[in-house]
Formats: C-alpha cells, sequence, structure tokens
C-alpha cells in the first residue's frame, strides 16, 4: 500500500510538470466571469509582468491593473467586444477606453487606430503598443478593467471558445497554477493513505454534516484555512466609509484559495452583485433545529452551480476580491429561519 501511494503521489507530480515549449498563456476552466462579456482575447500576447494588487484603501498607492510585455509596435486588440467610449492622451500618454456594458477595459500607452463611438469585436486591433509605461523596463501594457470606480482584475475576464468559460493567465500564474495542482494532488494522495489508516482529515469533502446543536462545533468546516480577520457587527465600511452592520465574517486568504463547501446542502443561487461580487448561496437545510443558510461572497468564480448538491468539504470555488472589495478575502454570511446569525458562531 505504502509503495502504491508513493507511485500515485510520484505520478501525480509528473503529470502537472511544464511541458517543453509550453504556451505563454495557458487557459483555466472557470464557470462564471464579470457580467456583460461574451468573449474575450488578451490585448496583446505577452508575457504577466505584473499583476494587478489593488490598494488597501482606494486612494493608497496600489497596481490597478495589470502589465502585459509586448514590444513597442505590437497590435493592441480589443479584450472583448464593446464601443470605444475614449481615444486620445491622458497626461502624455496613448489611451484608449471601450464599453463592454457594465464595464469598461482600459489600454495604455496605445497609439489609437480606432475612434470614440467604433464598435469594435473582440480580437479587433484597436491601435499599436508605444513605450514609456512606468513600470517597465522594456516596453509593455498597462490593461485595466473597471466597474464604475471599482478596479477588476482584467484576468478574470471569460473567455468562451468550445462553450466552455475560460481565464487566460500568463506563464507567472501558470506556474502557480502547476505547483498548486501539485500540491493538491499530494494532498489528495495522503488524504488516501489517512483514510486507509483509519485517520482521515476532517478537511475534505464529507458527506455528513447536516445536523447539530445551534453551535455546529465538530461538524463544521471552515470554508477556507485562513484568519479571521473582521468579526460580524458593526463598523466603518472600509469601501464606503459608511458606519453600517458588517453582515458577516471576513477571512484573510490568497486569491485563488478554495473554498468549501462547511456542510452538505444545495447551491440555490451563483450570481454576481455589484457590492458582494461572485456569490455562491447554500442551503443546508435544519441544523440545529432551524433551518440554515450560507453565502459566499467576492469570490473569483465557482465551479458548482444553482441546483446542484455538495458535500461536507467539497469546492465550492476560489477566493477572490470582486465587488466591493479592498483585497482577496471570503465574506461568509449565514442566516437562521432566515435571520442574519453570526457566522463565527457556528463552528
Amino acid at each position: 500500500m505504502r509503495r502504491l501511494l508513493i507511485l500515485l503521489a510520484t505520478l501525480a507530480l509528473v503529470l502537472i510538470m511544464p511541458a517543453a515549449g509550453a504556451l505563454s498563456a495557458l487557459a483555466l476552466p472557470t464557470p462564471t466571469g464579470p457580467e456583460g462579456l461574451s468573449g474575450g482575447v488578451l490585448p496583446v500576447p505577452g508575457t504577466l509582468v505584473t499583476a494587478f494588487r489593488p490598494p488597501p484603501e482606494p486612494w493608497l498607492p496600489g497596481h490597478r491593473g495589470v502589465d502585459l510585455l509586448a514590444p513597442a509596435g505590437t497590435p493592441v486588440l480589443a479584450a472583448a467586444t464593446g464601443t470605444v467610449t475614449y481615444a486620445g492622451m491622458i497626461a502624455g500618454r496613448g489611451v484608449v477606453v471601450v464599453t463592454h456594458g457594465a464595464l469598461r477595459s482600459t489600454y495604455e500607452p496605445v497609439q489609437a487606430s480606432v475612434r470614440v463611438g467604433q464598435q469594435v469585436g473582440a480580437g479587433e486591433a484597436i491601435g499599436v503598443l508605444q513605450t514609456g509605461h512606468a513600470g517597465c523596463v522594456d516596453s509593455c501594457l498597462h490593461w485595466g478593467l473597471r466597474r464604475g470606480e471599482d478596479y477588476l482584475d482584467p484576468m478574470l475576464l471569460p473567455v468562451t471558445g468550445t462553450g466552455a468559460v475560460v481565464r487566460l493567465v500568463g506563464e507567472a500564474e501558470v506556474d502557480a497554477a502547476r505547483r498548486e495542482a501539485a500540491a493538491r494532488a499530494l494532498a489528495e494522495v495522503l488524504e488516501a493513505a489517512a483514510l486507509a489508516a483509519g485517520t482521515a482529515s476532517t478537511d475534505g469533502p464529507d458527506p455528513g454534516g447536516s445536523s447539530g446543536s445551534r453551535g455546529i462545533g465538530g461538524a463544521w468546516l471552515a470554508p477556507v484555512r485562513g484568519p479571521l480577520t473582521s468579526p460580524f457587527g458593526m463598523r466603518v465600511h472600509p469601501v464606503t466609509g459608511v458606519y453600517k452592520l458588517h453582515d458577516g465574517v471576513d477571512y484573510g486568504a490568497a486569491c485563488g484559495t478554495p473554498i468549501r463547501a462547511p456542510l452538505a446542502g444545495t447551491v440555490t443561487e451563483v450570481t454576481y452583485h455589484p457590492a458582494y461580487g461572485w456569490r455562491a448561496r447554500v442551503d443546508h437545510g435544519t441544523v440545529g433545529g432551524s433551518r440554515l443558510v450560507t453565502s459566499f461572497n467576492h469570490a473569483q468564480g465557482y465551479s458548482v452551480r444553482s441546483g446542484q448538491q455538495v458535500v461536507r468539504g467539497q469546492v465550492l470555488g476560489t477566493v477572490g476580491s470582486t465587488g466591493w472589495s479592498t483585497g482577496c478575502h471570503l465574506h461568509l454570511m449565514a442566516w437562521r429561519d432566515g435571520g442574519l446569525v453570526d457566522p463565527s458562531r457556528l463552528g
């Protein structure tokens, strides 16, 4: 048994190592993305050199888009179908803005080849890349994505090819994804070893978890591994500045961290909310004598759909920073018999 598990772990690691001549971008499945976009492409075929790093407060410095390395003169493509709403100079740099319904994508420094009001398709040239972006030693494109005054990660742009929605990522994220996949594969092998020994971890999927007391205790599984960074209760909202109820608890976790179902249940909603970002809601049925519903907010995306049955520990999606969010985290909400409760008291 030990030899078999070691062999399986080695095989899992080998299968996900980068192949020679790997492409500079990889499509990773993700079922949902920002609304209003029917498909898209990377605006230049370059490597991601600076990722999206929103500031903790709107007035503080941060990186409110992504930088893609490409030679000057490279054609810059519209990331998605839309209407050109700006094409000109801002602070000495050429800027093009394309509006896609509620969202707008920005490109700089670009010498525009389009005019305001022009309709463009995904992958259609809107100009050529120029030098002069302060964040790059060589020429690179600064690509942004906004909803109103909120900055979003443009690498979350959904792309439709053969009916599935995918997310385009650069080489650095490809390597990170492979490392994470290797870690997950190894964890699954070790989980199997623990199960064979009768000492399985409680962190994996479990069809149980549908009963318990008001303090669910051992049945409840924390949806992410991370510290509780903001409790349930009154506070000043970090985005709006309004003193109001913080209607859940926040877990600090890196973007891309798996979000797991704390109990078995049925997914009743997967949708985008302007404030909560990508959210999923799960009805756990009667727990401790009352109906329990949980909601998971600000995610990058979800791998489950409305109406799907999930088991305790099943991955629902991944942590993100969508909606009114100042950084990567999970905002967890809970209701008992329709009334908001403090999720931290469920464990």
